[in-house]
């Protein structure tokens, strides 16, 4: 499954600011889609990511690495 940019976004925003650094800010609607996804949640600390957002942010990180190398580990641009 793909995410659309601005949920992608917020996705990884809410996965730093578990980590505890500074986040610009969170797209509420995007937010709100991945609450309907169960990647966030929301408290009175306000948005957070769930594990489930982790684990799919972790698995997407992962994909895109795998897509992006050649079997030598060289990115098709680099390619000569």
């Amino acid at each position: 499954m793909d995410l659309p940019a601005d949920q992608l976004a917020a996705l990884r925003n809410l996965a730093l600011k578990k980590t505890g650094k500074d986040v610009d800010w969170i797209n509420i609607s995007a937010a709100r889609a991945l609450t309907d996804l169960g990647f966030a949640e929301r408290d009175p600390a306000g948005w957070g990511i769930t594990a489930a957002g982790e684990a799919w942010l972790s698995a997407h990180a992962a994909g895109e690495a795998a897509a992006g190398a050649g079997p030598t580990g060289v990115t098709p641009m680099d390619r000569r």
